[in-house]
């Protein structure tokens, strides 16, 4: 397993140095996002041994079940937390993680803002944006991202890094990077969380500072216990 995960790793690095040559931008510009959500410790240490730092999980409780211990071993690493988040696990988002992705609404606002006091530290945070406007899908809507991109930067200041994005799995990605990446533009956010498995070359092209691969470098995902 842990020669797999190298070679997969290698893969995909191979992928983005190349996406990013043939966009004219520097590799070190883009940061690959292992998604690890699902997967055992083990897959997650395997990936570290082979140099990768940067990890997301979907859900808060899985997260903290994995990445405290593994710290002990490897200072660091760094982890996102990129699924939606309830109100009732900012606290914990904002013990464990460095990033929190998935800032999309004003009560999840307060609720980080609560967290973040109690806590002692607040995670640098991103906003994610809608862009299909889907209504099974977290994410502010686009018509309401300006604005809330506007007070959440007064609310947080600095520690608003970004936006972050999953488009439509039936649409081409590539308008709704161009729009995550102009409404960036326009707030000069320099983060940019977007594209997965099978479409971040796409997303690089459109200046994705983030990339988040799963499946690609740890295989199929396991059935989830309840």
């Amino acid at each position: 397993m842990s020669d797999l995960i190298a070679q997969n790793l290698a893969a995909i690095r191979h992928r983005i140095a190349q996406a990013c040559e043939k966009a004219g931008r520097a590799e070190a510009d883009v940061s690959l996002v292992a998604v690890s959500k699902f997967h055992p410790i083990e897959s997650v240490e395997a990936a570290l041994k082979a140099g990768q730092r940067l990890f997301g999980e979907n859900r808060v409780q899985e997260a903290a079940s994995k990445f405290p211990q593994l710290r002990d071993h490897f200072p660091d690493l760094r982890l996102h937390i990129i699924g939606g988040l309830q109100t009732n696990k900012a606290l914990e988002a904002c013990q464990i993680a460095d990033v929190i992705e998935s800032l999309d609404r004003p009560s999840l606002s307060d609720a980080i803002e609560k967290a973040a006091q109690k806590a002692g530290r607040l995670p640098e945070l991103l906003i994610q944006v809608n862009t299909g406007d889907e209504p099974q899908k977290s994410g502010i809507p686009r018509d309401e991202a300006d604005a809330f991109i506007e007070a959440s930067l007064e609310k947080f200041g600095p520690k608003i890094r970004g936006l972050m994005c999953i488009p439509p799995e039936d649409e081409d990605p590539a308008p709704h990077f161009h729009f995550l990446r102009r409404t960036a533009e326009r707030h000069g956010l320099p983060v940019l969380s977007m594209g997965m498995s099978a479409d971040f070359e796409t997303a690089i092209a459109e200046n994705a500072t983030l990339v988040r691969v799963g499946t690609a470098i740890f295989g199929s995902r396991p059935v989830p216990q309840s």
